[in-house]
Formats: structure tokens, sequence, C-alpha cells
């Protein structure tokens, strides 16, 4: 559901850091050396540097270079070195010089433009290859722009015709000897340009990025990408020894030319690079990315009004349909009435031909023994028929037999209650929002599998509060809000949990990528975690400082050896603007298990408790009184507050119990008198009524329970509310129908009479509401379905035992009433002195009240005025197709903030996740089934580097990324197999080696080949005699061989990035490839990782995992490889891809079974399509009421949808069923059914269920005001106006013709009828 959601802006946030596949980091120390390549130039160093000034060096010193011409140097050896051990080249000018084979050939393999004289020494150019073997991995997927990067420092290092292009401008002493401290390099903006064009796409896949952010800080043209290179570096940090001044043009009346060597466009035919790190090549231009999708509604024009055409053509519908039916009712307005008797039904018969009939007769008309009679019967259809022979024969056994059928009734319901010993109650959030054979399900089942589950999160977001004035809120990044972050750090720090018996604390549990520091994602970071380091490092300024500079400052990089990126560290800012940031976010990733079987994640569970507890009892009040806001969470943050949130309206949920049994004890009594209050009182009726809806509950519990099925805590709230308010209208109805029996009659006959009346339509209602609960079975989501379930059975069940167990306690009580029994106390019997006769007649009598005369002389008489039919049908047609409109703006999900209580910790973290985060959730997409072979195509289909497929799987998502308000896909993958690719690159030279032996050799910054406590590794020593793995010979077509792929690729996983080779995969990708079985030739299972755009609402979520699946699945059918994406709140999202289609097919459904259940029973096609469409307009309404509300469709929506078919049905079904038993005109019948079930029906059900909704809107959750208030309130209100207005309206214009049958009969019994 939406609980992970919530994860997933956390997850995002540590894996956009972290980069190590999003589960694991990656030591980036190389990344930080790397960048020294950014600034290469012939490097050369000062030791004891002894400035001498920045002057210009006059051409007519003899001392320095001071000829500019060809087979010329500006600079020629090395001078000496810095302290930090950067080699510094010396300022004389000589002669270029002619190099031995050995070195030539060194040159040529480098710098292949460079032939005859050199200006370089065999030192600096060894100096120079170990330097830009650094820079290389970063651009190897793109040779144009890794020659044209090269040939920039080629010429610099060893042009034989250098001084024409470089001037040494400023010198300084090292040991005596002079060095260069600054020069001038002079080149053309063509090569510039080119240059930086042919680099500026060139993608870093293990960062996600663009390799220009690490190697040009982000420059957006060649002069910034320059300006960057030619900076001077101080001691100890990254960056050249000497400064480089950049000139596009040349002085005047100066001899020296700018340097314009050969340049390749990206696009180039023979160095060309992949779609993805050049879009413009021509090969390209025809896989542009599809324009962005628009939601073009198709739109009217009416002047300046702009309306959408679904409203405009319903608004003509309207105007039709209002014009046709007013034309037709003029028609037949002047159509004569047949003035017909107003009739009431009461008993039934079978004339000799087997016809059911029952017999009607007039108001106040008296008949007289064995006078003959004509009077009007109705013609009964067949199932109504021998549905009324069985409630006769049925009432008259159960009034004879009434204790035998109540104890036999609730014997079986114990019996079933027996299965609660087999109760369980689900609170995994996966079980209940995820349907088993859910796609999403068996994704994460196979990710999690074959590559690793993620990491658990635990978050704290302390902001600073908006201005009273602006409303704007400052900036958090002060020195004391980062020394509070110290304090909170600390507590954090400190914290132990207990398990088992055992000590938890954070470093037991938390991700350590490697070494021994957590990958906690905080702004301390940048001080190393280290409160000692704040003021040694500069405080505030260096936080700013390493915001814009955490890739390539030393100081700047984390603890866990990995840059930090301040974007998820930091929220509440616009663009890069991270000094203006108003929130630090802290995030502990923490080692996560599938835990399927036992309790693997224990201990972090544990934590976690006392993480929560630790924030609300110490870090809140401390923060806080900083005047800071502070939200957290944790992994089990929500599965927490769930299982609070289900008991936390028990009391509510009680109280509305208590107020439907107060109104029911009131609504089923009598008090003629008070003197007879205590007999005809109804109370003790009432409390078994819900007793008996307790009972069906409970028996539905049971019965599910036997069969392994597992409850949930809401069912057992939800269920006996929803029970109670459909079963009290059943029993108000029953008590009704017997009160207006004569009491001339024996009970017996009365308590037949009564089923016989009431019988058909509320066995018609009842199997209408199980049928459209059980429809709710067929949604996948666990949770709805089994409350669907649940419901339908306690339904049926509540009816059986009311036709039974109620029936028989409805005799029990009219029996106590008659026998002067105290109501509650039956054991008391009043003396027949102490009532006068008179009460004692009217106790178990309804005579007509204020409601049944309201009906009859008010609501029914101007219902049947003309006017008002044509004002009523006008209004509810108009609603109805607003409501339609109003249908398309319902959008789907379900808000966290609604799914959990009001009061929870929660509703302000998912705030401020909304409010601060930058980052989406992370991203994946899987291939299953990579053949690697040599003779299969897939490496190409899938990577993105030069020689890749154009349409590859990589180069798709590069382009994807390029619109991300359609494609939700934020920045190019991640890839392990391109990195793979350039990592044995024999370009590549620092990164795949081996021994002599065959064995791996790690980079010569890395252990053996460099010892941690060498201040400066050399090119000796142990791996002096390593050797790259490949040579360009040994490769096809720059690919391995299915031998060479197999035997490297675990080399590769295993190697960690340093400066001599960033493209290690150890962290970054050691479990993004699926190992097992790999020796086949077949990956099983490996992942590219990206990120979604920032997802703040319930819509983005299901927009973008439905792009990621189309964008999957056209990718897979081009490739016919198996690709899917994954992100970890797919599996509570799914369901929303075809939410509208499972409601409407939902709706559908219980239409189509509740219609056929009116036409089984009515035989009237002409009834059953009337209720039908009755039912349609609440459903539609309802709607209409949700987009108004604001409300979203999702599976408890739908149900509630579902189940406000079967709830309708009763403000529907009774008064069609009386229509269809009276006599007389349209107008007289519609009449007829108000007085006779309106006041029930509106007692009964509309104010029954109405008080019982009312109680839940003081509910503590959410999803009870937003689902259970509104969405039932809201049906109640349209249910009635529909049963109460509508419906007599359309029966009285359209309804089905009279079944009146005139008969010849003889009555023997003298009776008055009253309308009530």
């Amino acid at each position: 559901m939406t609980f992970i959601s919530r994860g997933c802006f956390v997850l995002s946030t540590a894996g956009n850091t972290m980069v190590f596949s999003d589960r694991k980091s990656v030591s980036l120390s190389g990344f930080l050396a790397a960048i020294f390549i950014l600034q290469v130039s012939v490097l050369a160093a000062l030791l004891s540097a002894e400035k001498i000034g920045p002057q210009f060096l006059s051409i007519s010193n003899p001392t320095y270079g001071e000829t500019h011409s060809k087979e010329y140097c500006a600079m020629y050896d090395i001078c000496g070195e810095r302290s930090d051990g950067k080699v510094l080249n010396c300022p004389y000018g000589s002669p270029s010089v002619k190099p031995d084979e050995l070195l030539s050939a060194k040159i040529q393999s480098l710098c292949p433009e460079i032939s005859g004289n050199v200006c370089c020494t065999e030192a600096q150019f060894d100096t120079l290859r170990a330097q830009v073997q650094q820079a290389i991995p970063f651009l190897v997927g793109c040779p144009a722009c890794l020659r044209n990067f090269l040939n920039l420092f080629c010429e610099l290092s060893c042009s034989p015709n250098q001084s024409l292009f470089i001037n040494v401008t400023s010198v300084s002493k090292v040991n005596g000897n002079l060095t260069v401290d600054a020069i001038d390099y002079f080149l053309t903006d063509t090569f510039g340009e080119g240059l930086y064009n042919s680099c500026k796409e060139v993608k870093f896949g293990t960062m996600n990025t663009r390799a220009i952010e690490f190697i040009g800080a982000g420059a957006r043209n060649f002069k910034e990408w320059f300006e960057f290179i030619g900076q001077q570096a101080d001691l100890g940090l990254p960056g050249s020894p000497y400064a480089i001044n950049f000139q596009t043009s040349i002085p005047e009346s100066s001899v020296m030319e700018l340097m314009n060597v050969s340049v390749y466009s990206c696009g180039d035919s023979l160095l060309g690079c992949s779609c993805g790190d050049c879009p413009s090549s021509p090969v390209c231009s025809d896989l542009k990315p599809p324009p962005p999708h628009k939601n073009d509604f198709c739109s009217v024009r009416i002047g300046s009004l702009k309306v959408e055409c679904v409203e405009f053509s319903l608004a003509i519908l309207y105007i039709i349909l209002v014009s046709a039916f007013f034309g037709w009712g003029l028609f037949h307005r002047t159509k004569e009435r047949r003035p017909t008797s107003s009739m009431k039904p009461l008993l039934n018969f079978v004339d000799e031909d087997g016809i059911n009939y029952v017999n009607v007769q007039k108001d106040e008309m008296k008949v007289h023994a064995m006078v003959p009679q004509m009077t009007n019967t109705v013609q009964l259809s067949i199932v109504q028929g021998y549905m009324s022979t069985f409630f006769r024969r049925y009432g008259t056994w159960v009034a004879r037999n009434p204790t035998r059928v109540l104890f036999s009734s609730l014997a079986i319901v114990f019996i079933l209650c027996l299965g609660l010993i087999r109760f369980e109650v689900e609170t995994r959030p996966e079980k209940l929002w995820v349907s088993d054979g859910s796609k999403a399900a068996e994704e994460k089942h196979f990710f999690d599998s074959h590559l690793a589950p993620f990491y658990r999160i635990e978050q704290l977001i302390l902001a600073t509060m908006p201005d009273s004035k602006y409303g704007k809120s400052p900036s958090i990044v002060t020195e004391d809000n980062i020394q509070l972050l110290f304090e909170v750090q600390k507590k954090v720090d400190g914290l132990r949990a207990n398990y088992s018996g055992n000590v938890v604390s954070l470093t037991d549990i938390c991700l350590k990528p490697l070494g021994q520091d957590c990958a906690t994602q905080s702004v301390l970071q940048y001080f190393k975690m280290d409160p000692e380091n704040f003021d040694d490092y500069g405080g505030v300024g260096h936080a700013e400082y390493c915001f814009q500079h955490y890739t390539s400052a030393d100081t700047c990089m984390s603890a866990f050896k990995a840059p930090l990126d301040p974007s998820t560290a930091l929220g509440g800012f616009s663009g890069n603007n991270y000094s203006a940031a108003s929130a630090f976010i802290v995030t502990y990733p923490v080692n996560n298990a599938v835990d399927e079987v036992g309790n693997e994640n224990g201990k972090a569970v544990a934590w976690e408790k006392a993480f929560i507890q630790l924030v609300k009892d110490e870090l809140l009040p401390m923060v806080q009184s900083s005047n800071l806001t502070l939200s957290f969470s944790s992994e089990s943050s929500i599965e927490e507050e769930l299982k609070r949130e289900s008991t936390a309206d028990v009391i509510t949920i009680l109280i509305s119990y208590l107020v439907m049994f107060a109104y029911i004890s009131v609504t089923l009594g009598d008090a003629p008198h008070w003197s007879t209050f205590y007999l005809s009182s109804k109370v003790l009726l009432g409390l078994s009524g819900v007793m008996v809806v307790l009972l069906s509950v409970l028996g539905s519990v049971a019965f599910f329970s036997a069969i392994g099925v597992k409850s949930t805590l809401i069912i057992m709230e939800v269920i006996p509310f929803l029970v109670l308010a459909v079963g009290v209208d059943n029993m108000c109805i029953l008590v009704h129908a017997a009160k207006r029996q004569p009491l001339e009659l024996p009970l017996e006959e009365r308590i037949s009479n009564a089923l016989v009346e009431v019988g058909p339509s509320i066995t018609l209602a009842s199997l209408s509401e199980v049928l459209a609960f059980a429809v709710g079975g067929f949604i996948s989501m666990p949770a709805c379905r089994v409350f669907s379930m649940f419901a339908a059975l306690a339904v049926l069940l509540d009816f059986l035992l009311q036709v039974t167990a109620f029936v028989a306690l409805i005799v029990l009580d009219f029996l106590r009433a008659e026998d002067n029994r105290v109501d509650c106390f039956p054991c008391i019997k009043v003396p027949s002195s102490f009532v006068e006769s008179d009460e004692v007649v009217g106790i178990n009598q309804r005579n007509p009240g204020l409601l049944a005369r309201y009906m009859e002389k008010v609501h029914a008489r101007i219902l049947g005025l003309w006017g008002v039919k044509i004002v009523v049908i006008a209004v509810f047609v108009a609603f109805s197709l607003a409501s339609i409109a109003l249908c398309t703006r319902i959008e789907p999900g379900l808000e966290q903030q609604i799914a959990l209580p009001r009061d929870s910790y929660l509703q302000g973290y998912f705030n401020n996740i909304t409010e601060y985060l930058r980052i989406g959730p992370p991203l994946y997409f899987v291939v299953r089934d990579y053949n690697y072979s040599s003779e299969s195509r897939h490496t190409n289909q899938l990577c993105s580097i030069s020689q890749c497929d154009s349409n590859s799987l990589l180069n798709e998502i590069s382009r994807a990324s390029l619109i991300p308000e359609s494609s939700y896909i934020a920045k190019p993958a991640a890839s392990w197999l391109d990195d793979f690719l350039v990592w044995i690159s024999p370009e590549a030279f620092g990164c795949c080696r081996k021994f002599v032996n065959g064995s791996y050799c790690p980079p010569d910054d890395q252990p053996p080949c460099c010892t941690p406590d060498e201040g400066s590794c050399g090119l000796g020593g142990i791996c002096k005699d390593c050797t790259t793995c490949f040579r360009h010979s040994d490769l096809d077509n720059d690919r391995p061989s299915t031998v060479q792929f197999r035997e490297k690729l675990p080399w590769f996983l295993n190697a960690l990035p340093s400066a001599d080779c960033a493209k290690g995969g150890h962290g970054a990708y050691t479990s993004s490839v699926d190992l097992n079985g790999y020796e086949s030739g077949i990956i099983q299972a490996s992942e590219f990782r990206t990120y979604h755009t920032p997802l703040n609402k319930q819509g983005d979520y299901v927009s973008s995992m439905r792009a990621a699946r189309e964008f999957s699945i056209r990718v897979s059918e081009s490739l016919k490889i198996h690709i899917f994406p994954y992100s970890v709140f797919y599996i509570f999202f799914e369901q929303y891809l075809d939410i509208w289609r499972t409601a409407l097919i939902s709706i559908a459904i219980a239409l189509g079974a509740v219609f056929i259940v009116c036409l089984a029973i009515t035989s009237s096609i002409w009834s059953s399509a009337i209720i039908i469409l009755v039912l349609a307009m609440i459903v539609v309404d309802l709607m209409g009421v949700m987009a108004i509300l604001g409300i979203q469709l999702n599976a408890v929506s739908v149900v509630n949808l579902i189940m406000s078919i079967g709830i309708a049905v009763e403000f529907c079904v009774h008064i069609s069923h009386a229509f269809s038993v009276s006599c007389g005109d349209r107008t007289q019948r519609a009449k007829e059914a108000l007085c006779t079930m309106g006041s029930s029906v509106f007692s009964g059900i509309t104010l029954t269920k109405l008080v019982g909704v009312i109680v839940l809107c003081f509910a503590k959750s959410e999803i009870f005001v937003v689902y259970y208030f509104q969405m039932y309130l809201a049906l109640v209100f349209i249910g009635f106006l529909h049963g109460l207005v509508f419906l007599p309206v359309v029966l009285g214009m359209i309804g089905p013709p009279s079944r009146c049958v005139p008969i010849e009969k003889q009555q023997e019994v003298e009776t008055t009828l009253h309308c009530s």
C-alpha cells in the first residue's frame, strides 16, 4: 500500500549518496585521486617552494625558454618536487629531443599524434602516463572524448613544438632549482569546443551522473572546464601543481601560435561514441527520445470559455433528456387517470388454477361475513408466490415454537464459533495489501533472492520553523544547528537496545560498505562524524565549501570513504543553493534480510523500537528547545503504527454500537402512555438484536478461521458496525410489520402476515447485499478481499438469524407484553389491575405516528404534483451526469497520512518528506538470463559504451532520462556492464592487471602494490611486472570471449576502486550481479540502477510505475530480452495501475448480481431495471461526492462502492415491493408504497445508519473518518433521497403496470385498514 512509499524517499536518499547498488557503499577515495587528472598537465613539482613572483618571462631572457619556434621546448625535464610529492618541470627552453626507440613506442601508444622529436623525458612521460590513467576509466567508453582529452595533455607535455603555444609566466625555487610555477597555454576555440562537446554527455555510470561532473566540476562550456583544470592546487589537494592559464588568442606582435591539433567529434565514424554518450551523433538522430506525453484532453471552446468534451457532451445529453422527458410528460399529462382504491396487502391465497394472489381492501372499508364482494387482488410472480406461501407457513410454525427455533439457531452458531480456536490476526503490511499472484510481488521476490534485499531505513529530519512574517524558513546551516546535530548523533551512537539478552548498538546493525564506519547520510560526514574536526576544518564555511566540492576535496570525503551528495543530507533548498537549505536529513541505513524464516531482523527491530523511544523522550525536547522541528521514522514504524491504529478507535466503535442500540430500543418500542412504558418498550428485544448481529460476526470469523483464513483487526471493528447497520433495518421492518397487523388476529397470524408482507423484500435486500459484498472477494488485495468475504458471510448469517432467532424473539416479546411482563425483567409480572384495558390493547400495535402521517399527508402528496416530478427528475439526472464528469477527477492511491492515526508521529514525517526531499526513489532495471557468450548479441544490446547498439537498454534509459516529466527517470543508469568492459579495456591499463603467474594484480595505489604507510606509491615494488589483462589482439572487437568474461567478472566485482582505477566494482556492483550458475554462460539476474524523479503525490507513484513498466515492455520486445523494472514501492502501488478497471468491473458484477436476484424474485424485468437504474445512480453520485471531497480511489473505496450497492438496495426494494403489491394507477400506488414502507425506510434504515455513522467522525484514524464516516454518510443521504424521493417519482411515472386482478370472493372478517 502506501506505507512503503516513505521508505522509497528515504531509500533514494541513501542510495544516491552511497554509490553501492543502493544497498552497499563503495570506497570512492579513488574518485578523489581521479580528479587529479582534471588538472593534469606536465605535472612538475616544487619542494619547499620559494616564489620568485608572477612575472612574465621575457623572450629576450636567455635563461628561460627564450625561443618560441618549431622543434623547441618551453619546459623540459623535472627539477623538483612539492612537499606533497607532485613533480615540477624545469622552466628552461631547449630544442626538442629525439627519443630512443622504446620511449618513442611508449609515447606513440598514448599520444599517436606525436612523432619524431619530443619535449619530455622518460620520467616526465611516466608521470604523465600514471596520472592520465586515473582519467581513462571515466572516458574510455567514448573513444573520441578520450582521444581529445589525451591530446590536450600530450601536446602540453611532449609536443616537439611546445614552445609555440606554451609560455612560462612564473617560476619558483625548489632546493636552489628553478621550477615552473605558472604557464600560458594557447589553443584554438575550435579545439576547446570540440573537446568539450565530445565529452559533455559522457556518462559515469557508477555515480549515475556525467563524467564532466568529476573531471570538470560540471562545467557548462570549455572555458569553465579549462578554468577549473588550470587552478593551482594547494598542498595535499588534488589538482595541478602550478597554474595553467588557457588562452584562445595570441598577443599582438607575438610569434606564438594556437595549438590546433585534430579534434574528433563524438559521432566520428572511427572513434564514435555510443548514443548514451553522444546523443547528437548522426547514428542516433533517428533515435531521439519521444516528445513528452501530454494529457491533451478534448475540449470545446465557447467564446472565452473552454469546456472539456466529456462535460460538454454530458451537458448536451442532459438538455436532450430533459427536453424529451418534458415533451413526454406534456403528451401524457392530458391522459385521464383511472380512479382506483388505495389498497394494502393482507392475505394471500391460491385459486383453483394455482395462481397466487394477495387480497387488498380499501382503507376504512368494513366488510361483513359471507357477503359477496368484488375485490382487487395482486397476482404475484411464481417465486414471490412460493416465498409468500413459505413465509406464511414458516411464520405460523415459528409463532408456535419460538423457543425451539431460538435455541436451535443459536446452537448452530455456537458450533460455528468453535472455529475461533484457530483464530489468527495478520498484521504484516505486505500480507495485507499485496496479492499473492502480484507481478510486483514476484519481481520483488526475484530481486531479493537473486540480488539483495533493500536495506532498512531509520531517519531524522530537523527543520527550521517558517518566519511568522514572511512564511519563509531560514537556513539551517548554522554553527549552533550543526553543533546540535553533533549532540543528536552522540545520543544515537550511545543508544543501546536489548535483544534476547544481547546488547545491540547502531554499529552492530548498520550498513558498513568498507571498513568499520557506518554509511550514515548526514552533513556531519563532511567532518568525518567527529566534532573535533568541526573547528579544525573551518566550521560552517567548510560545510558550505563541501556542498560544492564534495567529489573533489579530500576533507569532504565521508568517514566511510565515499562522496556525500549534499542533496541527500539537506532539504528545503532550490536548485543547487544548498546553503539556503532549511532542513538536515539524517539517514541510517541498516542491514536487512528477507526474513522469510525465523527472525533475522530481530536485532534491527529491537534497536528501532529503542530509537523511536529515544527520539520521543530525549531528542524531540532537545531539538524543540532550539526552535527547530523534528520528524522521525524507522523501518518498523509503519507496522507498529498500524497495529496501534487497529485498537485506537475501539472506544469510538463501541460508542457507535451503543448509540445504535439505544436508537433501536426506542424505535422498536411504542409508549402510548407512560404508565405502560415498561411493557411497551423493546430494550430487551433491541439488545437481543444486537447480540444476534455479534453472533453472526463471530460465526463468520470462526468459519474462516477454521479453514485457515487469517483475520485483520479492522474486521473486528468495521464488520460488526456494518452488519449492525444493515441488520437493524430488517429488525425495524420486521417489528413494524408485525405491529401493523390487527390485534383481532391471533399472534400466529400476525407473525405470518408480517413475514408475508416484508419477507420477500427482506430476502431480496439481504441476498443482494450478500452478493454485492461477495463481489469484493474478487479484489486482489488480501485485506479487502478477506474483509469482503467476512462481511458477506456475516450478512448472510445475520439474515438467517433474523428470520429465525429474531422472529422467535419477537414472538416471545409480544407474549411478554400481552402477559403484562416488564421489559428487561420478564420474570416480573404487572397485575392487570394496574394497566388500563385500552392501554394493553395498544402495546403490540403500531398506530400511525407522526412520521407515517407526514409520509401520507405531506411527502406523498408533494411528490405527486406534476411540477415537483419534473424538478425531481431534472435535479437528480443533472447531479448524476455531473457526477460522471467529476469521476474523471478521482485520483488513484491512498495517502500515507490517511492510513495512520491522526496523532501518529509519522504524520509530520510524511509531510516533511514531501516538503524537503529532492530525490526520488531508486529504480532498477533487472535483466534476466543475460547470455554473455561470444555467440550472443546480448552484451551490445545492453551496454552503452562505444560499439554498443544504438537502441541498447542503457542507451534507451539515457534517452528516457532526457524527458523526466513523462518517463519519471531522473538520470542515466549505473551500469556494471559498461564499467566491466571499460575495466578490462587495454586503454584502462591501471585497472585489469595480472601478475606473471596470471593471478589478479591490483592497481599500483592498493595493497600489496602500495602499503598504507607509504607516503607515495612508486612504480616499482612487487607489482612492477604486472601487465594488463588483455591486448587489443586478445579481444574480439573490444569484447571479451566467453572464457575471458567468465574469468574476469569475479575479478571486477572484487576490485576496489581507487585513484589509479575508479572503475573497480567492489561495493558499487557487489550485489548487482547474481553469480550463481554464471559459469554456464548465462547470468540469471543483474540490475542497472537509476532513480525516479521526486514523487510527491500518490498519482506520481502510480504514473512512474506505469511509465517504467511500459518502457521495460517496449525495450524487452525490441531486444528480445526479459527486462523488468523494480523499485521498493512498486509492490504496494501495483494495485492502482488498473484500479479503475477493477472498480468498474466489480460494480458491474455487483449490479448484475442484484439484477438477477431482483428478476428471479419479482419476475419483472421492468421493476428490476428501475431498481438497477436507481442503484447505478446512487453509486455514480457517491463517486461524484468522492471527487468533491477529494477521496481517492483505492481498494478500500472500491469495497465501499461495492458495499454501497448492497446497502442502497434497502432504500429501494422495500418501496419497490410495496409498489408492486398495491393497486390503482401509478401515482396512487407510489403514494401507497410511501404510506406503507416510507416511515419504516426512514426510521428503520436511514436514521439507524445515520446515528451509527455520525459517531465515526470522532475516530482517531483518518481512514475511518474519510472512508467510513464521509463515504457512508454520503451514502445514507444519497440513498435516502433516491429511495424516498427519486424512486417514488420514477415509479409514479414509468413504474411497472399493476398486477391487480378483480375477483369475487366471500369475505368473512370485518376489519379496518389504516395507512401507516
